[in-house]
């Protein structure tokens, strides 16, 4: 069974649709805009695990969150404690990714970094960015791993993909 997720950010919620059919179901969010563990403000990245978790960047709440199958809430798994660059905090987190090892990815926009997050700390650490020149991202919005582990970022504002070695451990 194929199914196609969409984030809506106008309508503060994800959908999920089975392949051939038209009927939608809101699977996160979907209750208004608002900063509640049923809402969601403007989500925009969303990840589906193998056990059919959702994960979503939820933009303007500037935290991820992750709703388990089923769930009318979800959980914050990173930031969700306003909008910051404290390594407690995301500003306007874009996508998000999970690895095999369930540690949160995220591209933090307004910081200029990505974060990761370990399944129940409080606290994220820097992957990329906000490290110098070198390691310098600018707006990044997407993110994925190649079978090497690497790490590519599309980094908006400066027009470029970065590609990133796996030293991060």
């Amino acid at each position: 069974m194929v199914f196609f997720y969409v984030s809506d950010g106008e309508k503060h919620e994800v959908r999920r649709w089975k392949q051939g059919d038209t009927n939608r179901i809101t699977v996160a969010g979907g209750n208004g805009r608002g900063d509640q563990l049923n809402q969601l403000n403007v989500p925009t990245g969303i990840f589906i695990d193998e056990d059919g978790t959702i994960y979503v960047s939820d933009s303007w709440n500037h935290r991820v969150m992750k709703w388990r199958k089923g769930a009318r809430e979800g959980i914050v798994v990173a930031g969700g404690n306003g909008k910051g660059d404290s390594l407690t905090q995301l500003s306007d987190p874009k996508r998000v990714i999970v690895d095999h090892f369930g540690r949160i990815y995220v591209t933090n926009w307004g910081n200029h970094r990505v974060m990761r997050w370990c399944e129940g700390s409080s606290e994220g650490s820097i992957v990329v960015g906000g490290n110098g020149a070198e390691n310098q991202l600018r707006c990044p919005i997407g993110l994925s791993f190649d079978v090497e582990g690497n790490l590519y970022v599309s980094n908006y504002g400066n027009n470029q993909i970065q590609k990133f070695e796996p030293d991060f451990d």
